[in-house]
């Protein structure tokens, strides 16, 4: 690869998502989740970085952990929880479009934000748009309808 860093990191943008989703194989040695474009290029992003430039410190790493584990107290239940990959990572902007309208919704530590307003679920933001129960996982494109 002749690319610098920061120019595979610009050309993200404008990649057709099927290519993104093949890097994404490439890079990763598996299947790409079924996430919004965003997060496929976010975390691309990050994985290019990572491979070039080094990962996080193996100190940083157990850091972290530890920390986890303070949070969940070593309850295997919470750490399940913590280690779910069925909520996108704080941060995380999900678009929407719903009758013409373009609906963005940040992940916030302790729920979701629309609209300037905090959710404690995608779902009940999904309703909020359209008026009718939806599972928010599938309205917003993070889960398939009857399953992963």
């Amino acid at each position: 690869m002749t690319d610098t860093i920061p120019a595979r990191l610009a050309a993200l943008k404008t990649t057709p998502t099927p290519q993104l989703k093949t890097q994404w194989r490439e890079l990763f040695d598996s299947e790409p989740p079924p996430f919004n474009r965003r997060y496929l290029e976010s975390r691309l992003a990050y994985r290019i970085q990572e491979l070039a430039y080094g990962g996080l410190k193996p100190e940083t790493v157990r850091r972290l952990e530890r920390l986890g584990e303070e949070l969940d107290g070593g309850d295997r239940k919470k750490r399940s929880v913590r280690a779910g990959r069925d909520r996108p990572i704080t941060g995380t902007r999900l678009l929407r479009e719903w009758q013409g309208v373009e609906h963005v919704v940040t992940v916030t530590a302790d729920g979701f934000e629309w609209q300037g307003r905090p959710y404690r679920s995608l779902s009940a933001i999904a309703r909020a748009i359209t008026g009718t129960r939806w599972n928010g996982l599938v309205f917003f494109g993070l889960k398939r309808q009857g399953g992963r």
